[in-house]
């Protein structure tokens, strides 16, 4: 795994998954996630995309998926058919969080899911001192182009899991060059969580 190629994201999520897991990717955009756990991990790799010409790439790539969208839910997967499901920059764009995040936590044994912190603390300050809709790094759009339909902190999502009696099995913050452990809810760029049905 080159390190300076992969992002750090997909460097938290490459850790966390164990070789030759059965790996199911909602939203797995051009499949660079899945393609290098395929390649270093050997993992039976799945994915669902609705870009057409993310399919593609994913194609070239010798990857597996399907055209789907993830708000339509994973009627044609039966219960706990996969180790891991990958909800990695994708639950934020998702209509209905609540069912996807139902749905993946019933076809996987764990789910990792993955977002853009809104807490980030330069996301604090653009909105405290310019009074705009926070653009950084991990969330690059303007406020009219943005692709995510929730905005979430660390914070929210951990509240969210508590409510709805999910267990986090752990959670890794994510800055631009590593790993984040000093106040992640202020400092990280994104967050990556294992969950599980409690």
């Amino acid at each position: 795994m080159g390190k300076d190629s992969v992002r750090p994201d997909h460097k938290t999520i490459y850790n966390i998954i164990e070789a030759g897991s059965r790996v199911l990717d909602l939203g797995c955009g051009e499949g660079d996630l899945l393609y290098l756990l395929s390649r270093e991990k050997g993992i039976k790799a799945q994915g669902i995309e609705l870009s057409e010409d993310d399919i593609y790439k994913c194609v070239e790539k010798g990857l597996s998926v399907f055209h789907g969208d993830i708000d339509s839910g994973l009627t044609e997967y039966p219960d706990k058919s996969f180790d891991y499901v990958i909800l990695n920059q994708s639950m934020q764009e998702a209509k209905k969080v609540d069912f996807v995040i139902d749905e993946a936590l019933r076809v996987g044994k764990k789910v990792i899911v993955g977002f853009p912190n809104f807490a980030y603390w330069r996301a604090r300050l653009r909105l405290l001192f310019k009074g705009k809709t926070p653009v950084t790094s991990s969330l690059p759009y303007r406020w009219y182009n943005t692709p995510n339909l929730h905005f979430l902190s660390i914070s929210d999502f951990r509240e969210f899991c508590a409510e709805k009696e999910i267990s986090v099995i752990s959670g890794h913050y994510v800055g631009k060059i590593g790993a984040i452990y000093l106040l992640p809810n202020l400092f990280a760029l994104n967050a990556v969580f294992v969950i599980k049905k409690s």
